[in-house]
């Protein structure tokens, strides 16, 4: 984490809050994102109403390791080749999801988008709370992300819990989505890292 990173204090508070069911806003290596704990139902659907966000569309997820994810997706051999090549990274794979996984995060398609984020403090957070966090950009649903804390505020002020200020973001292409559950997997969003 560079100088401007917050403190592991600071980093478990910000677990405690999502813990608690809390909205927590942190930095990622594209744009801020907005975190709830991502196996608590209730936390989700509030997201979804913050943000403003249609029901259908689903939310990915950010784990600190790799070992996370068996416990709500199934981890197929083209996705562990694709961890060990892209992680941490820009790479989001969707995978199936465990039948455990709550609906309102997969907005009942069965499957989950997941990646391990190469921004410390969202690994950080993520290794903290233990678990999976949800990371959709920390704006309104329409309007452009935001790349600094006070970014955020300006829109979630009072209707967040806590924000994680990590300096300004570069912003640049989210995250490259890539399906893995057709056979041939389908990129269903260009982004920062190029699949062939």
């Amino acid at each position: 984490m560079d100088a401007a990173a917050p403190s592991a204090a600071a980093i478990a508070d910000a677990a405690a809050v999502l813990e608690a069911g809390g909205v927590v806003a942190f930095p990622t290596e594209t744009f801020y994102g907005l975190g709830v704990a991502a196996l608590d139902p209730a936390a989700v659907r509030h997201l979804f109403a913050l943000k403003g966000r249609p029901e259908s569309r689903p939310i990915l997820v950010l784990v600190d390791e790799p070992a996370r994810i068996e416990r709500f997706a199934v981890l197929t051999t083209p996705a562990r080749e694709l961890i060990v090549r892209h992680w941490p990274g820009a790479l989001t794979l969707v995978l199936p999801a465990r039948q455990e996984l709550p609906t309102e995060l997969t907005a009942g398609t069965a499957t989950i988008g997941v990646r391990q984020p190469g921004h410390a403090v969202a690994r950080a957070l993520a290794a903290a709370l233990g678990g999976p966090v949800t990371a959709p950009s920390a704006n309104l649903t329409g309007e452009a992300p935001p790349t600094t804390a006070a970014e955020v505020l300006r829109v979630f002020d009072g209707r967040i819990d806590l924000v994680l200020d990590g300096g300004r973001t570069p912003g640049g292409l989210p995250s490259t989505v890539l399906d893995l559950t057709v056979d041939p997997p389908r990129v269903l969003r260009a982004g920062a890292v190029r699949i062939e």
